[in-house]
């Protein structure tokens, strides 16, 4: 799974999603993208997913970047703990998303089998999401 290699900081405030994405909401390097329509926290692994049903289904051809990392720590504490003692530990790492921003890229296949793809992709998520093809290329 994806998570930081040396964070600043072990744990963080949940925070609140407002407004649209401000960056990475254009299509940057493929033909092909997945866009998020509602905001949402992706666990690395809902990412993982995405990443690898995209991965089987173009088999070869292709390439596929994915724009969204998970560098926010969730913590979780114990069951049946208490109030009080303190902040659990980091449980899993999760990728803030708000509307507009793109997810996964994918350039170097024909239409019809990137749509496919990335719709498949997209079910893994557990937000809306839309296909979009850049206009440049």
């Amino acid at each position: 799974m994806l998570s930081p290699k040396r964070p600043k900081f072990r744990k963080e405030h949940r925070g609140r999603m407002r407004g649209r994405s401000s960056r990475g909401s254009r299509i940057s390097f493929g033909r092909y993208a997945l866009q998020a329509l509602e905001p949402a926290w992706l666990t690395s692994r809902q990412i993982e997913a995405g990443r690898r049903a995209l991965t089987r289904n173009v088999r070869r051809g292709g390439k596929i970047w994915v724009r969204i990392f998970p560098d926010k720590p969730v913590t979780i504490r114990s069951t049946g703990t208490r109030m009080g003692k303190g902040k659990g530990n980091p449980e899993y790492w999760v990728a803030v998303v708000k509307p507009g921003r793109i997810l996964y890229e994918m350039g170097g296949v024909a239409e019809n089998l990137a749509r496919r793809a990335i719709s498949i992709a997209g079910s893994k998520m557990p937000i809306r999401t839309q296909f979009l093809i850049s206009d440049s290329e």
